[in-house]
């Protein structure tokens, strides 16, 4: 369990996205009153250069600069976006992603962006992000498109327990944000009519959704009590999970998916659908891992 004042982790690489992901994890260092965390990796050259005339050390502190320069950036951005929140920063010789997941086990979220600069002095975002989702120990957020500041939160589930760490996510950033909260579960004519297969008898495609509205009302009783200032707004909806959520998202402040499932959300992590959010998401993407 992470303690109650873990820090909010970003991974700075230098680009104009990261630098977005830093100003979006500061406003969120302000709202939970946590510090913030701001990290850069590098990695030497593995090819000699004979026309510079360096020393192996001149050449990492030379790279080692050039990675504090780029966190000096980074702090000032969080500073600009918000001034009262603690910022620390952290340089490392390794992989990024290997860093990131590193500084997840004391994380209350990690934070990247968008996009990067390239695998020495950035990060390839969508793989470190799915790396992260899949062997992180925390939320992750990319920080991309147009983030709506009166819109809602949205949240994917698929009526699994694995639905439930998305849906405390989604309601307490909701609770804290003042935000309305959209649930939205799918449902798919062939993942019913996989299911009937066997059967002789004709699907009743009013009963199946009126089913999926029960099941997703039973999940949302317990939060809706718990979370009783937040505004739910429940929907059910007979389409693709990308589809549907790159819809609602596209008026949200955020959208929240879990990192597995099963039926509309199964295999979220290694799927289509999840490269599609991480890359396409109109708004700023978290995904959660259960505890």
């Amino acid at each position: 369990m992470k303690a109650p004042s873990a820090p909010i982790v970003v991974g700075v690489d230098g680009s104009a996205s990261a630098l977005l992901a830093v100003a979006w994890a500061a406003q969120e260092s302000a709202r939970h009153r946590v510090p913030l965390r701001l990290v850069h990796a590098y990695v030497l050259p593995t090819r000699g250069y004979p026309q510079v005339i360096l020393t192996g050390n001149e050449i990492r502190q030379a790279i080692e600069q050039l990675g504090r320069d780029k966190l000096d950036e980074a702090t000032a951005a969080a500073r600009a976006a918000a001034p009262e929140v603690e910022v620390t920063t952290e340089i490392a010789c390794c992989g990024s992603t290997t860093l990131l997941i590193e500084e997840s086990r004391t994380a209350r979220l990690v934070v990247v962006g968008s996009q990067g600069l390239g695998t020495v002095t950035g990060m390839i975002v969508g793989s470190t992000a799915l790396a992260l989702a899949a062997h992180g120990k925390s939320p992750v957020v990319v920080v991309r498109g147009a983030s709506v500041p009166d819109g809602p939160v949205v949240v994917g589930v698929d009526g699994s327990p694995t639905s439930e760490a998305a849906l405390a996510f989604a309601f307490e950033t909701a609770s804290m944000r003042d935000a309305r909260l959209t649930v939205v579960m799918c449902w798919t004519d062939y993942m019913v009519e996989s299911a009937y297969s066997a059967s002789r008898f004709t699907v009743d495609w009013g009963q199946v959704e009126a089913d999926e509205r029960r099941l997703l009302a039973q999940r949302l009783a317990g939060w809706q009590e718990k979370y009783p200032d937040v505004q739910v707004h429940p929907v059910v909806v007979r389409d693709r999970p990308v589809r549907a959520l790159m819809r609602y998202g596209a008026e949200a402040q955020l959208v929240v998916v879990g990192s597995h499932g099963h039926g509309g959300f199964a295999g979220m992590l290694l799927g289509s659908t999840s490269q599609a959010l991480v890359y396409n998401a109109p708004c700023p993407l978290a995904i959660v891992r259960p505890d």
